[in-house]
């Protein structure tokens, strides 16, 4: 590997460039087919800065107008490995990268940014101290997890829908910015395949002069462009990758490679100027605490105003003090039944009972009583609304009582001859032709056979009237040989012996 020596090449316009100028050494450069290899390293670094970066626009347009694609509330996000500013600034162009070569980077992202929309990519490519106008074929690559597998997305320039890269003689960069048209119909959606991570790349399809083998002579420096990295240091050497063509045992590896599995000799000192915009297609909507009465708990406003609470606000936390009401509110005293203004603490301290935030003594009742129903349809009162609903009862209102009220009657559950089960009255099961099971009862199938537990028939009953006898034994005579499920007790498909058998065991 023949050494390097540096010179600062400063230009007009504050365009200033190092470039590793590649000086003989007293050991031999390696051969392949008879030719020395100009770099055995591939990849060779060369610095360069610039005032402004302009930018690159490549957005994909197929002719088809829409509304776009599936528009969500999430707020985009940026995820990048480098520092770049993606403006100015100084930047390592990578000198030596082939036609067919790939530069990428996978990102790791909260499970919760998927299924996501892929908005914008982005790479700057460099030259430095070009001799001539260079014109670069370039195609972008998305995957699914890391870019070792199938991409699933890949587009390419072809210099009328997507620009290629043109850069002016001298030193230049620009940012390839790569997307979608927002009003095509079909965007970029990306699911996660179970690693959280997606990868973006950008392969060089065509120099604009690679003119031998690049594993023998690389792509002359003064006549390309090339991708970069960033001059603060690597510091994702698992989640930048190569992708290399082969030049066997005086390449770097051939394939996919991250810059951690590269030979230290192959390796980039920066991370790749690249980065990507997605936005997340599910947003959980925002918390905060919710205060009904003095009872705190979690929830988004529109479920906290469901329920009359007072939403205090996107992310407030429930502590000692956040529900406590604000400001003066009615205090109400038992010694007297009367009611006062006071703030919360000046009640608690004059030993009253705080009425909630927002009361008024005017309109307010303090330690209010009515009547209540109760599940058994009958009628207690005047009790307090909590003394109420401890019972399990329905509060009927402020000063209500009960010969005013029709309480309903009890519910429970309704057994229908084909084993059909409903909640209704005594009354309305009568109606129905139900059998009822009484009140509070309820249709839960806690055996999961499919028939309420209230409701499931005797063995022998073929009839559903809880009795086995003469009239079963009708019944079954007269399906047998048959499938009906009724009489078929056994559920063997077949009414037959074994039934009869069954009926008889549970006779009466």
């Amino acid at each position: 590997m023949p050494t390097r020596t540096i010179a600062n090449l400063c230009f007009v316009l504050s365009l200033c460039v190092s470039t590793d100028a590649l000086a003989a050494n007293d050991a031999p450069m390696p051969v392949v087919d008879g030719q020395q290899v100009v770099d055995s390293s591939r990849l060779f670094p060369i610095w360069s800065a610039s005032r402004d970066i302009p930018t690159l626009q490549a957005i994909y347009r197929r002719g088809e107008q829409s509304e776009g694609g599936v528009a969500g509330s999430c707020p985009p996000q940026t995820v990048a490995h480098t520092d770049s500013s993606f403006t100015g600034g100084s930047y390592i162009v990578q000198g030596g990268f082939a036609e067919q070569e790939i530069a990428a980077v996978s990102f790791t992202v909260p499970a919760a940014a998927f299924p996501m929309r892929l908005d914008m990519t982005e790479i700057i490519f460099a030259t430095s101290n070009a001799s001539v106008q260079t014109t670069t074929k370039w195609s972008i690559l998305v995957w699914e997890g890391n870019p070792t597998g199938v991409p699933k997305y890949e587009w390419s320039s072809d210099g009328k829908l997507l620009p290629h890269i043109i850069l002016s003689p001298g030193t230049a960069g620009v940012n390839v910015q790569f997307m979608i048209d927002p009003q095509d119909p079909e965007q970029m959606y990306l699911d996660d395949d179970g690693t959280r991570t997606f990868s973006i790349g950008y392969r060089i399809d065509e120099h604009n002069n690679q003119t031998q083998n690049p594993c023998l002579v690389a792509p002359p420096s003064a006549s390309n462009a090339f991708p970069t990295t960033d001059v603060s240091g690597l510091q994702q050497a698992s989640r930048n990758w190569l992708y290399m063509v082969n030049c066997g045992a005086f390449g770097c590896g051939a394939g996919w490679k991250t810059f951690q599995q590269l030979p230290s000799l192959c390796r980039p000192s920066g991370d790749w100027v690249m980065r990507a915009t997605y936005t997340p297609l599910q947003c959980a909507p925002a918390q905060g605490a919710c205060c009904v009465g003095t009872n705190c708990s979690l929830a988004t406003q529109a479920d906290c105003q469901s329920i009359g609470g007072a939403y205090r606000g996107d992310g407030s936390i429930c502590n000692s003090t956040i529900c406590l009401p604000q400001g003066n509110n009615a205090c109400c005293f038992a010694s007297t039944g009367g009611c006062v203004s006071l703030s919360y603490q000046s009640c608690l301290s004059a030993g009253g009972v705080p009425g909630p935030e927002g009361s008024a003594c005017a309109t307010y009742t303090c330690f209010p009583t009515g009547a209540c129903c109760l599940p058994d349809g009958s009628c207690i009162g005047p009790v307090s609304p909590s003394a109420c609903s401890a019972q399990g009862g329905a509060y009927r209102g402020n000063n209500s009582v009960c010969a005013q009220q029709n309480c309903p009657p009890p519910q429970g559950a309704a057994c229908f001859p084909n084993g059909f089960c409903l909640i209704l009255s005594q009354a309305e099961a009568t109606a129905a032709g139900a059998t009822w099971k009484g009140a509070g009862t309820t249709c839960a199938d806690g055996n999961g056979n499919g028939t309420a537990d209230v409701c499931d028939r005797r063995p022998g009953d073929v009839n559903g009237d809880n009795v086995v006898d003469g009239t079963d034994l009708t019944s079954l005579l007269t399906a047998w040989g048959g499938s009906v499920p009724a009489a078929d007790f056994n559920n063997d498909g077949a009414v037959n012996g074994l039934d009869l058998t069954i009926l008889f065991a549970n006779w009466g």
